[in-house]
């Protein structure tokens, strides 16, 4: 993705702090990229620096490539995008799931928002244990769509990007 490849190139190129990696105000864009984002002051084909209009979107995880390779085809996935988060950028990796693990349902037939969906997957206490570790962090990015837009419904109801990480401290959203 190019957007993500400028990004970092840049990061290393003009000796960003680490930190930005999260929390950067900035990407690169170009004319067809910016309409995604809703962005509506960059012209043309060529990428060219662009300061995010609002606190929404920051660093890598504001980025559309890497939010829809956390995805599957037709939905979010909290747990790729928590589990995403927690090794890559905390360094933690979480412990391989229990054998025969059912997915979560797909489909019409379950409807609600994603983290209600995936509140009745997380019934079991041996799931359970492992998803509180990183599904938080991917909540956090629930208002990024399956491709990276922004929303504020999902499933017919309002999103709750709330959480707490692992340490106690709570958060609400991706900023």
């Amino acid at each position: 993705d190019t957007e993500t490849r400028l990004f970092l190139e840049s990061q290393l190129r003009e000796d960003r702090d680490a930190v930005e990696i999260w929390t950067a105000d900035y990407t690169s864009l170009h004319g067809s990229l910016e309409r995604h984002y809703g962005i509506s002051d960059v012209t043309g084909q060529q990428f060219q620096r662009v300061r995010w209009p609002d606190a929404r979107r920051a660093g890598l995880l504001g980025q559309a490539g890497v939010l829809t390779v956390l995805s599957n085809a037709t939905r979010t996935s909290p747990t790729s995008r928590g589990k995403f988060v927690l090794s890559r950028f905390l360094g933690i990796d979480p412990p391989n799931p229990p054998a025969n693990v059912p997915a979560l349902p797909e489909g019409r037939l379950n409807p609600g928002t994603m983290r209600e969906r995936m509140g009745v997957h997380k019934i079991s206490p041996s799931c359970a244990s492992c998803h509180s570790l990183f599904d938080p962090l991917g909540l956090a990015l629930e208002n990024f769509d399956p491709t990276g837009a922004w929303r504020t419904r999902d499933g017919g109801g309002p999103i709750d990007a709330s959480g707490t990480f692992v340490d106690g401290t709570r958060f609400d959203g991706p900023a």
